[in-house]
């Protein structure tokens, strides 16, 4: 049985008999839905699009049981291509080989669901329309890293496949220096201090990442972020002295996974003001000035990549940018020195 929603997407319903034997998930899945390989069903299975009587299931070694129901979402199919799009982008440095810039606000880095056009990718095939090699065997911006829509800041985009391997190279090993500017609810004790832990999607929400809580656990990818405390903001009521009710985190990526530093900065109780997937916005919309005033108009999460250095591929040149954080963010440190 199938359904499909207003985004075209399809999805799959299998209920399993009584004596429906045991196996692998995705072979039993394999089999039972022909039009679908048994590699993609895996993949469709650990990017959390397969749900067992309502829970998410994100293991494809999972045993099928009997007598359950299964469903599978499969996304709306995607144009093979994606169109070039004349959109303003703000450039900080650019040569044959590659492109730094500062991605703003809102922006998505790739086509994908609900997002179709308007990408940063859509504006660099537009921008460097000519100058791309043909990463991968298809004329696109090599993309070795990420921001999240709602997060601004300095990105690094390969435009020749010896770029994009020299820099995947370098983010691979951990050598690019990555820091992000980071406004939080609360203040991290200690205040200078690393974050290890495995991150996995969430078994609730597949949208959403989370801490794998057990240590012996293999289940998720590595994940460390190292942070140091740059201010505090006034006192979180009720609490001691040096219990500020917001502070500005400096953190550094030793890894790069999906929503790493919301996930391990609300890990340690000091969720990213504004963070409408990993915050409380009730909390946060309750913190006020001394005017009165309120958070209500900042609705996105406070993190900016301020910082993004590495060493060029090709010239071996030590590249180094730094950017503020922009006016929206500006605006809410404003609001927080007023505490």
């Amino acid at each position: 049985m199938s359904s499909t929603d207003n985004d075209g997407a399809v999805q799959r319903i299998i209920e399993t008999p009584e004596d429906q034997p045991s196996g692998r998930i995705d072979r039993f899945l394999a089999d039972t839905l022909d039009d679908l390989s048994r590699s993609r069903i895996k993949a469709l299975i650990e990017e959390g699009r397969l749900s067992f009587n309502g829970q998410v299931l994100n293991d494809p070694s999972a045993k099928v049981r009997p007598q359950s129901r299964y469903c599978l979402d499969l996304p709306a199919p995607r144009a093979a291509t994606p169109q070039a799009e004349d959109i303003a982008l703000h450039i900080l440095y650019e040569d044959e080989h590659l492109i730094v810039l500062e991605k703003e606000i809102g922006m998505t880095v790739h086509p994908a669901v609900g997002n179709w056009s308007g990408t940063l990718v859509n504006a660099l095939l537009h921008h460097c329309a000519g100058q791309l090699s043909g990463i991968g065997g298809v004329e696109r911006p090599g993309i070795v890293h990420r921001l999240d829509k709602d997060t601004s800041g300095v990105m690094v985009v390969a435009k020749t496949d010896c770029a994009h391997q020299g820099l995947s190279k370098q983010f691979a090993a951990h050598s690019v220096e990555r820091a992000y500017l980071a406004l939080v609810r609360g203040g991290p004790k200690p205040k200078e201090g690393r974050i290890e832990t495995r991150l996995a999607r969430s078994q609730h929400d597949r949208k959403k990442q989370a801490v794998v809580r057990d240590p012996r656990s293999e289940h998720g990818r590595h994940a460390i972020t190292n942070y140091k405390v740059l201010h505090g903001y006034g006192r979180e009521a009720g609490q001691p002295v040096g219990s500020p009710a917001a502070s500005m985190v400096e953190c550094r990526l030793m890894t790069g996974r999906t929503h790493q530093i919301r996930v391990h900065m609300a890990h340690i109780g000091c969720p990213l003001l504004g963070d409408p997937v990993y915050g409380k916005v009730r909390t946060f919309r309750k913190i006020t000035n001394a005017e009165g005033e309120n958070l209500q108009d900042f609705s996105r999460q406070a993190l900016h990549a301020t910082i993004l250095g590495f060493t060029h591929p090709l010239t071996k040149e030590t590249l180094r940018f730094e950017t503020p954080p922009p006016a929206d963010m500006q605006r809410l440190i404003g609001f927080l020195e007023g505490l």
